[in-house]
């Protein structure tokens, strides 16, 4: 009896080690390219914060913030609809079905470009003056703005083909290709920048314009390199070009069914962000640009439970595709464990150093006093906001995009553009009324994910 106890106790130990180390292989790489990414994105915003007339500063600053809002309502739908490839290529390769991988890569990149990438493209380069004031821009931020909102606009198209190839690779469970290409790219971005922005190597000083120029360069060089990387077929995601491209109706139908709960869920967390920063835009630029500089720094917080939700819906999907649910439950859990310990650790830096952190974007005394008390809220959020990532990426990887829409849809656009309204414009809290919104909402978003995660019914959402 007790050697039977032992070997069942071995094997259960034997499945947590082989779960870990499939978390840490996947996530890894994904980690380190999201936390990089954000750096060099925080290092763009010190740029634009370091020139030299302050008002331009904050307007540069503010100009970033504003676009990025239309911009990431875009790339939401087009990463709504990479859910689906991830979680259907991730079953097919859990199923060792690979051969059907290649089709599947194609729907998505024809779609992508197709019915998002191309019209909403060349839909920002011809209205962004208009999209630009819808955000609240005012004349000083519209100014500088303009012509980055629509050099940014031209980028989203070799951006979305990025996010559809990354997305296939990531649902094979291959993360480290996109770290590589994304980090070199990157390192060129930034690099770009200081010469662009400053007008550096004798090159005219673009100010926030040059950012633009450097980071649509950038997308298209990873563009290029990942045509390569598919065509050279050094993995199972590849572009061979064999066999004539065909619609299939159980490939569509698949991306349907996870893509359009998908796609909803992130329009209602894209318009509640906008609607929430013209809540923060209405408090003035000064104020926006703290803002801004605090959303930069949440970018670094959301990189633990992003990476660990990209290895959570990978290895979720492939554990259901080879008919073991056990350990797709196992890989769930054990990513929110290592995702939680992480951003534990971060919230513990943003709490203690926040004026330190705020200081390294600018001096202005009004903008690090408002931007660390907010940061010092978003502290407090990462618990909850790191286990909802995790447990949401779960169920998006087992095909189950309808809770996640549900949660987004009560927690952004019912709990936080309501309550920061309430805060900001009734009770006159200013900045760390808006965050006070944001803590709410993450809270309530975490127990509709976990109540649904939970219940274990995600494994039985089948494909075609």
């Amino acid at each position: 009896m007790t050697k039977h106890l032992d070997f069942k106790k071995s094997n259960r130990t034997l499945l947590l080690t082989n779960t870990q180390r499939d978390v840490l292989r996947i996530a890894w790489p994904v980690l380190v390219e999201l936390f990089l990414g954000s750096l060099f994105g925080m290092i763009d915003m010190i740029m634009l914060g370091r020139i030299v007339d302050p008002a331009v500063a904050a307007a540069s600053i503010s100009a970033v913030g504003m676009t990025n809002q239309p911009l990431f309502i875009g790339l939401s739908l087009v990463q709504a609809l990479n859910i689906g490839g991830t979680a259907i290529i991730a079953r097919y390769v859990g199923a060792k079905q690979t051969d059907k991988v290649e089709n599947v890569l194609q729907h998505i990149i024809l779609l992508t470009l197709i019915l998002l990438a191309i019209p909403l493209s060349l839909f920002g380069v011809f209205f962004a003056d208009s999209i630009l004031g819808f955000m609240g821009a005012q004349t000083d931020t519209l100014t500088v703005g303009r012509g980055y909102f629509k050099i940014i606009s031209i980028g989203f198209l070799f951006q979305s083909f990025n996010f559809a190839i990354s997305a296939a690779l990531r649902g094979a469970g291959n993360t480290k290709t996109t770290m590589r290409i994304n980090l070199s790219v990157n390192l060129i971005n930034v690099i770009g920048n200081a010469i662009l922005i400053y007008g550096l190597l004798g090159v005219p000083a673009l100010g926030v314009t040059g950012a633009g120029i450097s980071t649509t360069f950038s997308q298209f060089l990873a563009s290029i390199i990942l045509i390569i990387y598919l065509i050279r077929g050094k993995s199972i995601i590849r572009l061979t070009f064999k066999e004539r491209f065909k619609f299939d109706k159980d490939i569509l139908y698949n991306l349907i069914k996870i893509g359009v709960p998908a796609s909803l869920e992130q329009m209602a967390l894209r318009i509640g962000l906008l609607l929430f920063a013209k809540i923060v835009a209405g408090l003035g630029t000064v104020i926006f640009a703290a803002h801004q500089i605090c959303l930069s720094i949440l970018g670094l917080s959301f990189n633990p439970g992003q990476a660990f939700g990209i290895a959570t819906s990978s290895l979720v999907g492939q554990g259901l595709g080879a008919k073991d649910p056990e350990r797709a439950e196992a890989y769930a859990k054990e990513s929110r464990r290592i995702g939680s310990l992480i951003s534990s650790l971060m919230a513990f830096l943003f709490f203690v150093f926040s004026p330190q952190l705020i200081s390294l974007y600018t001096n202005d005394p009004e903008i690090i006093q408002k931007a660390s008390v907010a940061l010092k809220i978003i502290a407090l959020v990462q618990p909850f906001q790191s286990s909802q990532l995790i447990l949401a990426g779960g169920l998006r990887g087992a095909g189950d995009t309808f809770w996640p829409l549900i949660s987004t849809f009560i927690g952004v656009l019912g709990i936080r553009v309501i309550l920061a309204y309430i805060f900001v414009n009734l009770l006159n809290l200013g900045l760390p009324g808006a965050w006070m919104g944001v803590f709410v909402d993450q809270f309530v978003r975490w127990g509709i994910i976990y109540i649904r995660f939970k219940s274990g019914k995600w494994k039985t959402v089948t494909i075609r």
